[in-house]
């Protein structure tokens, strides 16, 4: 039985304290730029312009996170307004996240006229590595779990950080163990950044540009529909949970995009950016082989 429940602050420096979560964040982030760049080096692309839009959409991801994770948690913060913008930060919304950084990243792309599908591509897998790592730093601020549990990977959550579903006086503290849903989230971005990395590799060329974001889109929405199954004190719509809802989005929008994306076999991983000109609409997708007539002859 797993009996450690940990402290939220790693060190000080002096009287300002270093938090686990922040640790676990600022490396997730770490590894996901140096896998970004490996992939941009793999892929050609230019990986010197990424480190203006990684701290670009790091802000962005970061603002849309917070907020997020504030209104959902709204009964946290209404009475202290400050704490949504003061350290310590004691969670952050993948989806706002996700949302606002994703509007960075194409605003950015078009302003120094990159394209956009391609680097989307390239970012996916971090996006995922990112998460596994991130999510870590949700067991030190002892968050994001799940309902009780038998399972020997159990966590056991302290009086003082119990939702108040499962107080200690019903579930007391030595003998309650709780589904840790932050692990399964973090093993998930693994896997997906794996899997990603490996499509990326061996199957770009087979694939149109923003294929992989569209997967990590549904991969990622079919494991989080899955997991708010077991957490509670979630924030509703109608009486669904919110974030449910938005995972049926991500995944509609991520088979949508899948579909669009590859309608054409010869779209390919490294189209050239478009601004909607009829040379940059045909660079980004090839007319197919069998698009073509007989040779030397001119298309009706």
């Amino acid at each position: 039985m797993f009996d450690l429940t940990p402290e939220p602050i790693a060190f000080r420096i002096g009287p300002l304290p270093v938090h686990w979560y922040g640790i676990a964040y600022a490396v997730g982030l770490a590894a996901a730029f140096a896998l970004l760049t490996w992939l941009a080096k793999r892929s050609g692309r230019n990986h010197e312009v990424l480190g203006n839009a990684f701290l670009v959409v790091a802000i962005a991801a970061l603002i849309g996170g917070r907020a997020y994770h504030v209104i959902d948690q709204w009964e946290l913060y209404r009475g202290n307004l400050a704490a949504i913008v003061l350290p310590p930060y004691s969670g952050l919304g993948v989806y706002g996240g996700i949302a606002t950084g994703a509007l960075a990243a194409w605003v950015y792309a078009r302003l120094v006229r990159e394209p956009f599908w391609p680097w989307a591509d390239i970012v996916a897998p971090g996006l995922f590595l990112m998460q596994a790592i991130g999510r870590l730093g949700n067991f030190f601020n002892q968050e994001l779990y799940g309902s009780p549990t038998t399972l020997p990977w159990g966590i056991p959550i302290d009086c003082e950080h119990r939702i108040p579903a499962f107080p200690c006086a019903t579930f007391p503290l030595d003998a309650t163990r709780f589904h840790p849903l932050f692990a399964y989230e973090s093993l998930s971005g693994l896997l997906g950044a794996a899997f990603l990395v490996y499509l990326f590799v061996r199957h770009r060329h087979r694939l149109a540009a923003g294929s992989l974001l569209f997967v990590f889109f549904i991969w990622y929405g079919v494991v989080r529909f899955v997991l708010e199954n077991f957490r509670f004190n979630n924030w509703l719509v109608f009486g669904v949970p919110t974030a449910q809802i938005v995972s049926v989005a991500f995944i509609l929008v991520g088979v949508a995009g899948l579909i669009w994306r590859n309608r054409r076999p010869g779209d390919d991983m490294d189209a050239a950016v478009t601004d909607g000109s009829p040379d940059e609409e045909a660079a980004d997708h090839p007319p197919r082989a069998a698009d073509a007539g007989p040779a030397g002859s001119t298309p009706a």
